[in-house]
């Protein structure tokens, strides 16, 4: 079923690794790079126990690359066009994407089609931010600590804008485990949270089966009694989550307030975007420590983190990209339209100081000697 990636780009340190299998090595069903080329399409996944931001590119139609780069506890993923945006441990960093900072990129110069580069990085202490989103009135982030919807800007380290009408205060309490966001027209619209408890940590007491999805207009909550919801988001006009506790792709009907099962995962389901027909999942492995998870049905089946790809018309399992090392669990999926090959610099490689633009023009800066083929 499965073909062996190539091995990455570059080698992350991983002082974990003991075997003979390199870091970051993944298996995968041998339709998926053909498929990645029809839709013209690479993956981004963030994996905060990893500390990695992951781009998952074809690198033909039998194969695939893949790119792991540091960053600390990376979350929620916003992109807008050339713009992304990373939820890391106490700060968000915003990059930009340059075609021609790519092309010239002085590792691999004609190698990449797209490059996001660090512009802005907002200091936001540890808020435990996770959903990130691109809005007509800037960037929106989910303040787990806080209990709180909020906006990120130079100003302080997060603007609240909206809080659960049954939360009563601003503590860094995570008081219900506010997770997931739903964006409509430029604007939020619906959130999801893990309880509708008041108390530091209350959630917790029935974490698997106390899920919310709440209307941002009106304050109510459409659905309750959720198994763990996560990565609520709209596509054709739907709107789709994952229950995580449940292993299940879910589809709601707002008016009706019902929820339709579109698949059994038998996992651990979070992190999740849409094109054209396909669903792009990831899955991460159970905590083996937790007495909670361990009661879950599909507890003896969640020991792989990866990707699975529904075909939603059909709602068939057509692919999954299975990690062999390094990689536990998955916050957060993305689909990078338009890119084949992309690139992602983070703050900790020198290199990205030397990648320059002004307003119709970029420079890669003379460093004096080659720039050293970093593994961040």
């Amino acid at each position: 079923m499965y073909q062996e990636v190539i091995e990455p780009e570059t080698t992350p340190r991983d002082n974990r690794i003991t075997s003979s299998i390199p870091p970051f090595a993944m298996q995968y069903s041998p339709a998926i790079p053909e498929l990645l080329m029809q839709l013209n399409i690479s993956l981004a996944l963030t994996t905060y126990q990893a500390g990695k931001l992951v781009t998952i590119s074809p690198k033909d139609e039998n194969s695939l690359i893949s790119l792991p780069r540091t960053f600390e506890k990376p979350m929620g993923v916003a992109l807008d066009g050339d713009r992304m945006a990373i939820a890391c441990k106490d700060e968000v960093i915003y990059l930009e994407n340059s075609k021609e900072l790519a092309k010239h990129y002085p590792n691999k110069p004609n190698t990449y089609d797209n490059l996001f580069v660090p512009k802005v990085t907002y200091h936001t202490g540890q808020v435990d931010m996770h959903d990130l989103a691109f809005g007509k009135e800037g960037l929106w982030a989910i303040n787990t600590s806080f209990s709180c919807l909020c906006q990120v800007d130079e100003s302080f380290n997060f603007m609240p804008k909206w809080r659960p009408k049954f939360i009563s205060d601003l503590v860094s309490e995570d008081r219900c485990h506010l997770n997931g966001l739903v964006m409509q027209e430029g604007h939020p619209r619906y959130v999801t949270a893990l309880g509708q408890t008041d108390t530091p940590q209350g959630w917790r007491d029935n974490i698997t089966t106390g899920g919310v999805l709440i209307d941002l207009r009106t304050d109510e909550v459409i659905l309750d009694r959720l198994a763990m919801p996560h990565s609520p988001m709209f596509y054709n006009g739907e709107l789709y989550l994952l229950l995580s506790a449940s292993g299940q792709l879910a589809k709601i009907d707002i008016e009706s307030k019902r929820l339709e099962v579109v698949k059994d995962l038998e996992g651990f389901c979070r992190g999740m975007d849409i094109i054209g027909d396909y669903a792009f999942i990831g899955m991460s492995k159970l905590r083996k420590n937790s007495s909670t998870f361990a009661k879950l049905d599909f507890a003896e089946k969640a020991d792989q983190a990866g990707i699975k790809i529904v075909h939603l018309p059909t709602k068939a399992l057509v692919g999954e990209i299975v990690y062999q090392s390094s990689v536990d669990e998955i916050y957060d999926v993305k689909i990078l339209e338009g890119m084949l090959r992309p690139n992602v610099l983070n703050t900790i490689n020198p290199l990205h100081k030397y990648s320059l633009s002004i307003p119709g023009k970029t420079f890669w800066a003379k460093t004096g000697q080659e720039p050293e083929n970093s593994n961040q």
